[in-house]
C-alpha cells in the first residue's frame, strides 16, 4: 500500500513543471512570514466595509486596533475582531517573537462581494421592487515591514 502511495506522489511531482514547481515553493515560502485571516458572507455591504477597510490599509496592526476600536461605524466592530485574529494567527506561526518588536502592518486588505438576499419590497400601484441585501468576503494579510519592502 505505501508503495502504491510514493509512486502516485512521484506520477504527480513529475506532472508540474520546473518553473511552477519552483513558484509553488516560493510562494510557500513567502507565506511562511506572513498570517492570514478571512471573515465569509458579512452581513455589512462591501462599500461601507470598504469606508473602514481604507484607513487601516498599510498601517502598523496596533495602530489600526486603535483606530477601529475608536470607529463610531458599525463594520469597524467586524473588522477589529478579524485583525485580532490575524494577530493571534501570525503569534501561532512565530512563537519566540514579540509582536511588540516585529514592526507589524496590514499588508493587504481585501473586501470582495458575496452573496446578496433578494428580497422584495412591496411598491405603489400594485407593483414590487428588488431589495438587495448585500453581504461580503473580507481578507487581512498581516506582515513585518521589512518583508513587505523586500517584496516591492
Amino acid at each position: 500500500m505505501l508503495e502504491i502511495k510514493k509512486i502516485k506522489e512521484n506520477a504527480n511531482y513529475r506532472v508540474m513543471g520546473a518553473r511552477k514547481r519552483l513558484r509553488a515553493e516560493q510562494t510557500k515560502e513567502a507565506r511562511k512570514n506572513v498570517a492570514i485571516a478571512m471573515l465569509r458572507n458579512c452581513p455589512t455591504s462591501p462599500r461601507k466595509m470598504r469606508l473602514v477597510a481604507d484607513q487601516i490599509r498599510g498601517v502598523d496592526v496596533q495602530k489600526a486596533i486603535f483606530i477601529l476600536e475608536n470607529s463610531p461605524k458599525e463594520a469597524s466592530l467586524k473588522l477589529e475582531k478579524l485583525v485580532r485574529s490575524a494577530l493571534a494567527n501570525w503569534q501561532l506561526k512565530n512563537e519566540g517573537q514579540r509582536v511588540e518588536d516585529s514592526n507589524l502592518v496590514i499588508e493587504t486588505i481585501m473586501v470582495d462581494s458575496a452573496r446578496m438576499l433578494k428580497r422584495v419590497q412591496p411598491a405603489p400601484q400594485g407593483r414590487a421592487h428588488r431589495v438587495r441585501k448585500r453581504s461580503n468576503h473580507i481578507t487581512v494579510i498581516i506582515g513585518s515591514k521589512e518583508e513587505a519592502k523586500e517584496a516591492i
